[in-house]
């Protein structure tokens, strides 16, 4: 591990510089916390965050007791390498409370903006599929089953197929949104994860490149 930049960043009287730890996949800030040289170099080490807390004035690698690690996929030092951005895949909740991220106090929130997130609506259908909400259309296809899952992504399938042919873009955008919804309903109940997708795209991403180097030489 070359350790050179961090003789660049720029420590507070404490030996300490705050670190913006994001989610990889989502983009959400999950928390901010600070790291002296010792814990940032376990950090880069164990490629796993390791902060320094304040208050116990001791280190702590984030999951050593809740299981909740995050594995880190980036650190970056920002232009005045006085703070850090950690991009992580996390483990599970990165707040001590079981939420998602630290930050969950509303203070406010532009309506006409949208804060939608594919991730969002994954949890929102998995929800459905605990909950039973009565009345709900994606409870109605969880009490059917997985042949009328299927029915449903095959005829979602057609719907964009046909709007495409009609060249008409915003027909085509709102099929491929059905047939996303319907896609993801069709992964909660076989259980597959978003990141079980990214997972495979990411190899294939990989697979791609070697075959881009190869041809080239």
């Amino acid at each position: 591990m070359n350790y050179d930049i961090i003789d660049k960043l720029k420590f507070d009287d404490k030996g300490l510089i705050p670190a913006v730890v994001q989610d990889f996949y989502t983009g959400e800030v999950l928390t901010v916390a600070y790291m002296n040289e010792e814990s940032l170099k376990i950090t880069l080490d164990e490629k796993m965050t390791c902060f320094y807390s304040r208050s116990r004035q001791e280190l702590w690698r984030k999951g050593e007791t809740s299981g909740n690690r995050q594995h880190i996929v980036s650190v970056k030092a920002d232009c005045d390498y006085d703070a850090l951005v950690v991009k992580v895949i996390k483990d599970g909740p990165a707040c001590h409370t079981g939420n998602e991220s630290c930050f969950f106090n509303l203070l406010y929130k532009n309506e006409e903006q949208n804060d939608f997130s594919i991730d969002a609506l994954y949890k929102l259908i998995e929800g459905r599929k605990t909950e039973m909400k009565e009345g709900s259309y994606t409870t109605y296809l969880f009490t059917k089953g997985l042949d009328k899952i299927m029915k449903k992504v095959g005829e979602e399938c057609t719907e964009v197929i046909i709007g495409a042919a009609k060249h008409s873009k915003e027909e085509t955008i709102y099929e491929i949104s059905d047939l996303a919804y319907h896609v993801l309903v069709l992964m909660v109940e076989m259980g597959i994860s978003l990141d079980d997708i990214r997972n495979e795209l990411d190899s294939r991403h990989v697979i791609d490149h070697k075959v881009k180097q190869e041809t080239m030489q």
